[in-house]
């Protein structure tokens, strides 16, 4: 039987798979050993004690550990507390999956990915087909995992591969309507304009950013992603014009010279991929701030939202239905 933390209460013994997010071995005020735990899953965390670690010489704990325990519920302070009885590392027959204890993406990862191949494979201009392809391929692990940020839109577990898949859908709408853009470059463009975000961050396979990366802090995945496009570019002898627009795209998609982009886009589809990032990020940040408000309610004021409450309308096509139903009984 699985407890769900949210649900946890003073006195009962609980049992289940959960994440250990934090661990640390600390020494008590009589000198003596054990281990502090925040144990989580997706309904919340709580602190957790090992007061012998004896019980875990044989097992290395680890922050991001997914593991099955056993443990009493205790009240420390006012809170829970767990005093885990029992503890052992996860394996394949528990049939766990790190979604279950950590916000991710909607979709499988390898989904994703395998529909990101499958623009990548409509492109027809082979120089940009190979440089996408390669750069791709040389990130396809991490791309699995990796938030598309260590705190604003998409920052979650295997966010950056959903940010580009969504973006992907909807460039291919947009292509429908303005038929005289390069296909090309812009399914090139949304693919590589967040790739170097993998180099630009350090991130757990929790897709947790534990860090920015030195060359990250100073020079930032824009001129990551135009270095990674020049080299790419030169060891296939990719056509100079071709790598230039492409480090344009990247280049350009940030718009303004103070969120990092010294040059505004000078080609059509540079500007379609600023709009489209920009579309993907802002519905992102108004969802999230509503998953958690009732209809007729307004959120909190939202940072990223520029300090707007986002509102939820009232449900006014069940109150039809309702109305409907009671016009037909009557």
């Amino acid at each position: 039987m699985q407890n769900d933390v949210i649900t946890f209460t003073k006195g009962e013994t609980i049992q289940g798979y959960y994440m250990l997010k934090t661990v640390t071995l600390k020494t008590s005020n009589t000198n003596n050993r054990y281990y502090d735990l925040t144990i989580a899953d997706k309904t919340g965390e709580v602190n957790g004690k090992i007061w012998d670690p004896e019980m875990v010489r044989d097992l290395e704990l680890y922050d991001g550990m997914l593991v099955k325990l056993k443990g009493l519920v205790n009240e420390w302070q006012g809170q829970p507390q767990i005093k885990v009885e029992r503890i052992r590392r996860i394996n394949a027959g528990d049939r766990v999956r790190v979604e279950d204890f950590v916000p991710s993406a909607p979709y499988a990862p390898e989904d994703m990915l395998d529909e990101v191949l499958e623009y990548v494979n409509a492109i027809k201009d082979q120089e940009i087909k190979q440089i996408t392809h390669a750069l791709l391929q040389e990130n396809r692990e991490k791309l699995l995992h990796y938030p598309a940020a260590m705190k604003n839109h998409h920052s979650i577990r295997s966010g950056l591969l959903y940010h580009i898949s969504t973006m992907l859908k909807m460039a291919e709408r947009v292509l429908q309507v303005y038929t005289y853009l390069n296909a090309d470059l812009l399914y090139a463009g949304v693919i590589l304009h967040d790739l170097a975000k993998m180099e630009e961050m350090n991130a757990t396979e929790l897709g947790i950013v534990t860090a920015y990366t030195t060359e990250g802090l100073l020079l930032g995945h824009i001129v990551q992603g135009i270095k990674d496009i020049e080299r790419v570019g030169s060891q296939i002898n990719a056509d100079r014009e071709t790598i230039v627009l492409l480090q344009h795209m990247i280049l350009a998609h940030h718009y303004e010279p103070e969120f990092g982009s010294p040059k505004r886009p000078m080609i059509p589809e540079g500007e379609i991929l600023h709009y489209l990032d920009m579309i993907d990020a802002r519905m992102y940040d108004m969802q999230k701030a509503l998953e958690s408000v009732q209809p007729g309610e307004f959120s909190d004021k939202v940072w990223l939202l520029n300090n707007r409450q986002m509102y939820r309308p009232e449900d006014k096509s069940r109150n039809n239905d309702q109305d409907s139903a009671g016009r037909q009984r009557d």
